[in-house]
């Protein structure tokens, strides 16, 4: 009987939320090698500066670091290149529809390990946000953040 892996990895673009106003979400699985996995249990990884475009009707995520795995000898993957992340067609073709509208974009915001063992990428149809939204959202964040103290006390 094969024993449930509990990895409590969770890889996050804080940037992502900062940057777009988040409109659908969809969870994707991602073609990894050999060593990529074992980096991402480790926790080996990074979303920053990561983007994902549509190519051929598939898509695919780029600028993704996850770090060399230390005991690989020369199996060992590169750090930063492009994956291929695994949708359905629906959703691909919602994806693609959104993201040829002018001022929307793909964004990865969020890399788990799921309760198979399995990398899984959850990507954002996304709108960047003016100057004044981000103004908004750190005023939020503080009021949240002063209200938090308040109560505690």
């Amino acid at each position: 009987m094969k024993e449930k892996i509990s990895n409590n990895i969770q890889i996050k673009n804080k940037r992502a939320t900062f940057d777009f106003e988040l409109l659908e979400t969809f969870t994707a699985g991602i073609v990894l090698t050999g060593t990529e996995i074992k980096s991402i249990r480790l926790g080996k990884a990074s979303l920053v500066d990561t983007f994902c475009i549509m190519e051929r009707g598939e898509l695919w995520v780029k600028n993704m670091y996850i770090a060399e795995y230390f005991y690989g000898t020369y199996n060992n993957h590169v750090a930063r290149r492009d994956r291929k992340l695994l949708l359905t067609k629906k959703e691909l073709r919602k994806i693609d529809g959104a993201a040829r509208n002018s001022g929307f974009t793909i964004v990865p915001t969020r890399m788990f390990i799921n309760e198979k063992g399995l990398a899984k990428v959850v990507v954002a149809i996304a709108k960047g946000k003016k100057e004044y939204d981000k103004r908004d959202s750190i005023k939020a964040r503080d009021d949240k953040r002063e209200m938090d103290r308040a109560f505690k006390r």
